[in-house]
């Protein structure tokens, strides 16, 4: 089974290129979550509700044309999670989950800290607002936990191109590095793809500016992160560089059969 998440940037951009049909037919996740559809219930194209085999969910921003995520899935899902319990948060649609008789899996959009410090304070916040829901999830339903999607973070200095160049910039402060730390650290979670890919300098952001994909200066801000209860499931993970269709690019894992 390959659980995968994607920032699309755009979902109706992305499938008016080709590159999200494409996408399904030829990676063909099992579960796929994505980030900024930008799409508001009534915008989702026809096609791609519910399309060949998928069940979708939706859950999207009280502000059009902003964050917004999916879920595509071949399981039908026993619950789907769409709220985190704090309106500021829930509003923005940034979560999404799903139960499955084998384990829970949840694709998130976290915060820019970009725009402002509180913006930074906002991203932060919802870091540990949200971990502390998935703990109280891990507690109550006693299932392993995937927690896929765009952290807007990269966690070493292995995780972007430049490193010293971006020590200032929000996505890169040791503020939230530290917190991915604590992730692993304190809560227990494990960066799947560090677990199967020790020293690989891969990337899943590319700045739209100077052609930075084309020369591969880029950022690993997508994770799919899991609990301990996990490990045995994990088979592999991974990072589909050459799918096109945003400046992102998927991220997933293979579970044992």
């Amino acid at each position: 089974m390959k659980i995968l998440s994607w920032n699309v940037n755009g979902l109706r951009a992305c499938y008016n290129k080709g590159a999200f049909t494409s996408f399904l037919e030829h990676v063909n996740p099992d579960i796929l979550f994505l980030q900024e559809t930008k799409l508001q219930p009534d915008q989702v194209p026809p096609e791609l509700d519910n399309p060949n085999g998928y069940y979708t969910e939706w859950n999207s921003a009280e502000k059009k044309g902003y964050s917004s995520v999916a879920l595509f899935s071949k399981v039908k899902p026993l619950q789907v999670f769409k709220e985190i319990g704090v309106e500021k948060f829930d509003r923005e649609g940034r979560v999404i989950g799903i139960e499955t008789d084998d384990f829970i899996a949840f694709g998130v959009y976290f915060p820019n800290g970009q725009m402002s410090e509180e913006r930074l304070a906002y991203k932060l916040e919802f870091y540990d607002v949200f971990f502390n829901y998935c703990n109280k999830i891990a507690d109550h339903y006693k299932k392993p936990l995937f927690i896929s999607g765009d952290y807007n973070t990269a966690h070493k200095e292995i995780d972007l191109a430049r490193p010293k160049e971006n020590e200032t910039v929000s996505g890169f402060l040791p503020i939230e590095r530290e917190w991915l730390d604590k992730l692993i650290d304190q809560y227990g979670y494990q960066d799947t793809f560090r677990k199967f890919n020790t020293n690989k300098d891969e990337y899943s952001w590319w700045s739209y500016r100077a052609r930075a994909r084309d020369r591969n200066v880029g950022w690993r801000i997508d994770y799919v992160f899991s609990n301990e209860d996990s490990t045995s499931l994990l088979k592999d993970a991974f990072i589909l560089q050459d799918i096109k269709g945003s400046d992102h690019c998927p991220v997933g894992i293979e579970l044992h059969a």
